[in-house]
């Protein structure tokens, strides 16, 4: 298990219990205290958690983790998906991607399509475009000049490095989108796409409304879940795309919500 590995287990039994000793984490993640000692160092100097004698207590924002820290989270099916989701994407479309560790995943799987990022022969037009309010993608997409970005604006939230509130909406207003793929934290059948934060979810749902469909990149563990904040309901969302992970019985219910479900 690698330091990143621990340290997002590490915040996750925060999020799920509150308090955490060091001796029972070291049990948990079957490495030594001195090895957790430091890891819960090094989380309360970047004020993910506040250090206690023995242990450690959840910081607010423990239950949704930097972006950074959820890379190695079920990273081999959110790859899968990234590649099937660039599949869905045509040349000469225009893509909306909101923040995320899969969607990112999707950035990177579009970007290496060459029949998408080359430029037509009559030089004119790009091959690419994308619609984004998340800093990271954009960051990873400009050093590209075969795709064509554009970024939100809107007020940077460190958490998950997405843009959000209502400058965003001024932007949105006045585009109009082929796709959004969407990562969200959490997709039901009755509460929909739903995200922890309301300031992601409001600019979410102005990605999905400006687009002709809508795509949903969300590996197994997401689905059958709900979370604080409604981004669209099911009937929105054209396409999900998950992992084989997810049981039989969650993607028929999708399927009979009108959903084309590819699992991968």
């Amino acid at each position: 298990m690698s330091r990143y590995e621990r340290w997002n287990a590490l915040l996750e039994l925060l999020a799920e219990q509150g308090r955490l000793e060091v001796e029972e984490a070291a049990e948990a993640l079957q490495v030594s205290a001195a090895t957790i000692r430091r890891d819960l160092d090094q989380l309360a100097r970047q004020q993910m958690v506040t250090r206690t004698r023995g242990g450690a207590v959840a910081h607010h924002v423990s239950y949704d983790l930097p972006l950074r820290y959820k890379t190695a989270r079920h990273a081999d099916a959110k790859q899968r998906i990234a590649a099937a989701v660039a599949g869905l994407v045509s040349p000469g479309e225009v893509v909306g991607l909101n923040g995320g560790t899969t969607t990112t995943e999707v950035a990177r799987a579009l970007a290496v399509r060459t029949d998408l990022t080359e430029r037509p022969e009559s030089g004119a037009g790009q091959g690419l475009t994308v619609v984004t309010n998340a800093l990271n993608i954009a960051n990873e997409l400009t050093v590209r000049p075969q795709v064509k970005i554009v970024v939100t604006g809107g007020v940077a939230r460190p958490q998950s490095y997405e843009l959000i509130g209502p400058l965003a909406g001024l932007l949105l207003g006045e585009l109009t989108l082929d796709v959004t793929v969407l990562g969200v934290d959490a997709l039901d059948v009755v509460h929909g796409a739903t995200a922890h934060h309301e300031g992601e979810a409001g600019v979410n749902r102005l990605l999905a409304d400006r687009a002709r469909r809508v795509v949903v990149a969300a590996d197994s563990s997401k689905l059958g879940q709900r979370a604080f904040a409604r981004i669209c309901g099911v009937e929105a969302i054209e396409t999900l795309v998950t992992d084989a992970g997810a049981g039989e019985d969650v993607t028929r219910a999708f399927t009979e919500a009108g959903l084309q479900v590819i699992t991968v």
